[in-house]
């Protein structure tokens, strides 16, 4: 196994980390990472298989459980009952509790209303340059899913700016700001959430928060923590990673050009999966052993921790031939940007809609939208999105 030195920082790999993946796949699946002290896997066999293999896991063993600081309590109090890192039994509780209150059904529901989003927020596009990422990318998953939620669609961009202040802690450059910023973030979405919840218990309505509260497995529900915790990560990983596809996904078509039949009812599910898999919104997911395990000629163990570099994957050539073409008519499909196993995103349907429908009303309605200047991707390692894309019409 090689060890590998390459900063997440660095500049280049900033705006480019393919040419690094590449090299570093065609050396074979696991290398060390040296900058982030673990192996990591970057080809689509070894990925896969990590995201499925029960011998690993999200949540740290319990013989590496670490004290939280002080000032990190509010942030560690919605980590610490959130299904995100949770394994079975609890994890196969909270997810099968989330999924009877998270259907299809909702999901679907929303069809309707996402469209008329759609056209309402393009009909306050100005004439002048402007960044489609505020104005259309961030709004669009935004004001859904507090429409999901049940909660005011006039919060929608507050409730981004928490979201944004806790997902900046699994960015690489943490700083004490950072935390101190997540810990305020999660002390007032926690408060935020309490009031919602207060209020469905005393007034049930016909949205996700009195879903949660009403969901119920042999007895078991939600606890008050548990509601909030999920909210939350249904906030955070509902919008996210909707905001950097689209943003990705329209500078690519924006750049090469793109085609109506892309966007036609019988392609655009292929351009969203092409996006997806081509410049996904998140690189890398982690992974403890909980056993000693021997893998691609490693031997991990206990307590190790993998990285998992999903964009990798995406372009592995073994996997998916002309991996580094962007071919919206490709099939079959291989994606790995929405994980695998028991942590498959619970999300990837509302997202896959979100885009479906965005896409084909931004550019059906704005044919002439041009890139106003070429953007460059936020220094947020292991997140991949841009800070704004600025557009102008002709």
């Amino acid at each position: 196994m090689k060890t590998l030195h390459q900063s997440p920082t660095d500049p280049a790999f900033v705006q480019d980390p393919y040419p690094f993946y590449a090299q570093a796949r065609a050396a074979g699946p696991l290398h060390h990472w040296q900058d982030y002290g673990m192996v990591a896997a970057f080809s689509h066999s070894a990925v896969h298989m990590l995201l499925r293999d029960r011998r690993f896991g999200r949540e740290r063993p319990d013989d590496m459980v670490q004290n939280t600081p002080a000032h990190l309590v509010p942030f560690m109090a919605v980590e610490a009952h959130s299904m995100l890192d949770a394994e079975p039994p609890r994890h196969t509780r909270l997810r099968k509790l989330v999924l009877r209150a998270f259907t299809s059904r909702a999901v679907e529901s929303l069809r309707c209303y996402i469209e008329a989003l759609c056209h309402q927020l393009i009909d306050q596009f100005p004439q002048t340059p402007f960044d489609i990422l505020r104005a259309y990318c961030v709004q669009v998953p935004a004001i859904t899913i507090c429409r999901l939620l049940g909660v005011p669609e006039k919060d929608a961009m507050q409730l981004v700016d928490w979201s944004n202040a806790i997902v900046a802690m699994y960015q690489t450059g943490r700083t004490r700001a950072v935390e101190d910023a997540a810990s305020e973030a999660s002390a007032a979405f926690t408060a935020y959430l309490h009031d919602q919840i207060t209020q469905r218990r005393t007034n049930p309505r016909d949205d996700l928060i009195t879903r949660l509260i009403e969901a119920e497995e042999k007895g078991d529900a939600l606890s008050e923590d548990e509601l909030i915790s999920t909210c939350i990560l249904l906030l955070n990983a509902g919008h996210e990673a909707t905001v950097s596809s689209l943003g990705n996904g329209l500078r690519i078509m924006l750049q090469q050009g793109w085609q109506s039949a892309w966007i036609s009812p019988e392609g655009i599910e292929r351009l969203v999966e092409e996006i997806l898999r081509f410049d996904p919104p998140l690189h890398m997911f982690t992974r403890y052993a909980y056993e000693e395990v021997e893998m691609f000629g490693h031997t991990f163990q206990r307590g190790d921790q993998v990285a998992l570099l999903l964009a990798a994957a995406n372009r592995d050539p073994d996997a998916c031939p002309r991996a580094e073409e962007f071919d919206p008519t490709r099939t079959p499909k291989v994606n790995k940007s929405f994980g695998g196993g028991l942590h498959f995103c619970v999300g990837a349907p509302l997202a896959r809609m979100e885009m479906q429908i965005a896409l084909p009303i931004l550019l059906n309605r704005c044919p002439d939208l041009k890139l106003a200047e070429m953007p460059e991707f936020a220094d947020s390692y292991h997140f991949h999105g841009y800070p704004e894309l600025r557009v102008t019409r002709s």
